[in-house]
């Protein structure tokens, strides 16, 4: 399995930088699942139910039912939902979810799509999986690296339109937040970055 060691948690429990967790979500326990394997191929809702039963079969994960996910597109689509939605909701799995928002200007704009798609096609049985979003991932420190990321004006433009996007619907009321390096959130250009935001977890 193509799983990250990683623990999965939100805000304290995952590693957080001024924020606190909901008491729903303390103790969250899971891994970080790509959207496609080492050779590019894309992983398929038969691959993600594989994964997600794995992980909870696992010797010494009891309690790892969270599953965190960088993207809400299925890899090799615009906008389609990630095929990680459905396995989720077979599995009982609970859900972070990512947005990707680096490479384009489009992209915050497909990810939104893909998840407003998800919420209407699957109502409850998704929303009632999805404890957190994060809007980017580690887009702060490959924008100061000189690879492809982005601003901290970008990334809080970007959680304001995911904010809009959800509100009225059933993730109104889930933490929004961010994940990146530590030093990224310390870092004073960023400051920006931490009131737009309900959670900040970090990545070594």
């Amino acid at each position: 399995m193509r799983f990250s060691s990683a623990v999965l948690a939100l805000a304290a429990a995952f590693g957080a930088v001024d924020a606190a967790p909901s008491p729903a979500n303390t103790g969250l326990k899971g891994f970080n699942y790509g959207a496609f394997f080492l050779n590019q191929q894309a992983k398929v809702q038969a691959d993600f139910t594989y994964e997600f039963k794995r992980a909870k079969s696992m010797p010494g994960t009891s309690g790892w039912t969270s599953a965190r996910l960088y993207t809400m597109v299925q890899w090799g689509t615009q906008k389609d939902i990630i095929q990680a939605i459905p396995a989720a909701i077979e599995t009982n799995t609970k859900l972070l979810l990512g947005l990707w928002i680096s490479g384009s200007t489009a992209a915050v704009d497909n990810e939104i799509a893909a998840l407003k798609a998800a919420i209407t096609k699957y109502g409850t049985k998704f929303t009632s999986l999805v404890v957190g979003i994060s809007v980017g991932s580690e887009d702060l420190y490959r924008n100061a690296a000189g690879e492809v990321g982005t601003s901290s004006a970008y990334l809080v433009s970007s959680i304001k339109k995911v904010r809009t996007a959800i509100a009225g619907t059933a993730l109104a009321g889930v933490p929004v937040g961010h994940v990146d390096t530590y030093d990224s959130f310390l870092n004073s250009t960023n400051k920006a970055v931490i009131p737009a935001i309900d959670f900040a977890s970090t990545t070594p």
